[in-house]
């Protein structure tokens, strides 16, 4: 069975309680969560400096902690979707939160142990549980309201997902990073326990409101198998899951670096630290892009905006690479900027016009997040050999590929 191609069809789906009050409601709710597991992606961020530090690792080992946590979106997607199919969307999401508790709590044992496979391994529960979030409710929210906003909807309920990875640096800076210089010691190890500790107890506390708070439901035609229709025979589908693995993988893996980049003595020459709160900017950008971008949309093409920001990402890629300084570092910085509205919009592009197959369809785009686990190892990999400086034209082919999607690879167009 295909990802939510049986029984359900979020593309043909109408809310039974669709009045506009309710419609309101539920997206308030559902922002609720875009908020949260921003947060917990961002923090990785401040992970990976901590544990970089702890365990004396090289750049490609440290970036193993995006491997894992994005490499849940590719192994547990296609399980989420058949699981949402059969239990519903907001029993999805309720569930999605318990899994992400149990791989929050996972960090407690994983600092007290100092084995950095447990982390990794605590890191994917935590993710597989966000997978399960993202696969509920990003189709959710697509529908709640008129198609033609889609993108705008999707990209405001987004702006508040980067609210969350704006706050997350400067809360790893506080919480984490101040026990890196501990090196090999239990103190500096066990350092994660009470600030995933309180993103386990949010999270329980989330799961009760989404388990009473009473959701318009989303019900869908039965497609019968010989009605079944796949996704992948839509080439803008296609061309969309690629344009999404390449921006994830760009956005996570310029993230990932910052901390370290700006540490560098001709960049910034900061403190890790000091550096975190300076991440804030990167993520910051993109949550005020993200507000722009929701009203910017609803009277410029979605595709035309997102090849601008296309490029705008690539020149700043191109001066961080040639550039030193505080010029390097403000450049990297504002390409949160332009990432901003990137996500939401190749999302509601790719979905655009799959009918039946718009589940699918969206099974499909949470599996290319896997790009955030298979860029940033790539420019981990890179950095070992030529430096992080040089290192950061890696994402510049990713932000090539979305100009080309933003400009023509969108545009609706069955294929034979």
């Amino acid at each position: 069975m295909t990802l939510l191609q049986s029984n359900t069809a979020s593309g043909a789906a109408q809310l039974q309680a669709g009045d506009q009050s309710a419609q309101r409601f539920a997206l308030v709710a559902l922002t609720s969560l875009f908020f949260l597991w921003g947060f917990i992606t961002c923090l990785n961020d401040i992970l990976i400096p901590y544990l970089k530090g702890i365990f004396d690792l090289n750049y490609a080992q440290a970036m193993l902690v995006q491997s894992c946590f994005f490499g849940a979106y590719f192994l547990v997607s296609l399980p989420a979707g058949a699981l949402v199919s059969r239990i519903g969307y907001q029993k999805g999401i309720v569930t999605g939160l318990g899994v992400a508790v149990l791989g929050c709590l996972l960090f407690i044992p994983a600092g007290r142990m100092e084995i950095y496979a447990l982390f990794l391994g605590a890191l994917f529960v935590l993710a597989s549980g966000i997978t399960l979030l993202q696969v509920s409710a990003n189709p959710y929210v697509t529908v709640l309201g008129d198609e033609h906003t889609a993108a705008s909807r999707l990209t405001m309920t987004q702006a508040f997902n980067s609210l969350g990875t704006t706050i997350a640096p400067q809360f790893g800076a506080i919480m984490i990073l101040p026990a890196a210089g501990v090196a090999a010691s239990a103190a500096g190890a066990s350092a994660v326990a009470v600030p995933y500790l309180i993103l386990a107890s949010s999270l329980a506390v989330l799961a009760i409101v989404f388990g009473i708070l009473k959701l318009p439901q989303m019900t869908a035609h039965t497609v019968t198998k010989g009605q079944a229709e796949s996704a992948w025979n839509y080439r803008h589908l296609v061309l969309g899951a690629v344009a999404i693995f390449l921006y994830v993988g760009a956005e996570v893996s310029i993230g990932s670096f910052l901390v370290n980049f700006m540490a560098e003595d001709s960049i910034a020459g900061l403190e890790e630290s000091e550096a975190a709160f300076f991440v804030s900017l990167y993520w910051g950008g993109a949550m005020v892009g993200r507000f722009a971008g929701a009203l910017i949309m609803r009277y410029i093409a979605a595709g035309n905006v997102l090849a601008v920001c296309a490029i705008v990402s690539c020149i700043l890629l191109l001066i961080t690479v040639i550039g030193d300084g505080y010029l390097a570092m403000y450049a990297v910085l504002a390409v949160g900027l332009s990432n901003s509205i990137m996500f939401p919009t190749i999302f509601s592009l790719a979905v655009a016009k799959l009918g039946r197959a718009t589940s699918q369809g969206s099974g499909i785009l949470c599996l290319a997040i896997v790009g955030g686990a298979v860029v940033p190892f790539l420019q981990g990999l890179l950095a070992d050999r030529v430096g992080i400086q040089l290192a950061f034209v890696l994402p510049v082919f990713c932000y090539l590929y979305i100009l080309y999607y933003g400009i023509a690879g969108h545009r609706p167009n069955k294929r034979a």
